[in-house]
């Protein structure tokens, strides 16, 4: 299991960075991709809620990543442009990550008893 969790956030680190990178083009569909992330942030707080772990982040990615993904990109509008749709839900697993009760800086760390 610690290996997934580990791929999984190697995932969410280079989805967050091709997002920065689009947005720092200041392409038309950085504006898009920066939906994608708010809404699924959205989604994970009301599956997650603010108290969990990378772990359990890692299992709903796993579980249920692609389902997330589809539920933001049905709010955009038909014609937005989605290339990067994927790094996006990524992105969004990765900024979310980061309010973990075992995240650390960049590594896991125990969680209090």
């Amino acid at each position: 299991m610690v290996a997934s969790v580990e791929n999984a956030v190697l995932q969410w680190e280079d989805g967050y960075a091709r997002i920065r990178a689009a947005r720092a083009q200041g392409s038309g569909p950085a504006t898009a991709l920066g939906r994608i992330v708010i809404a699924v942030e959205r989604e994970l707080r009301k599956r997650l809620g603010s108290r969990f772990s990378v772990d359990e982040l890692a299992a709903v990615y796993r579980d249920q990543g692609d389902a997330l993904l589809d539920r933001a990109m049905a709010g955009l509008p038909p014609d937005q442009p989605l290339g990067e749709a994927s790094a996006a839900c990524d992105a969004a697993f990765y900024l979310y990550m980061r309010e973990a009760a075992d995240f650390g800086g960049g590594r896991k760390r125990p969680l209090p008893e």
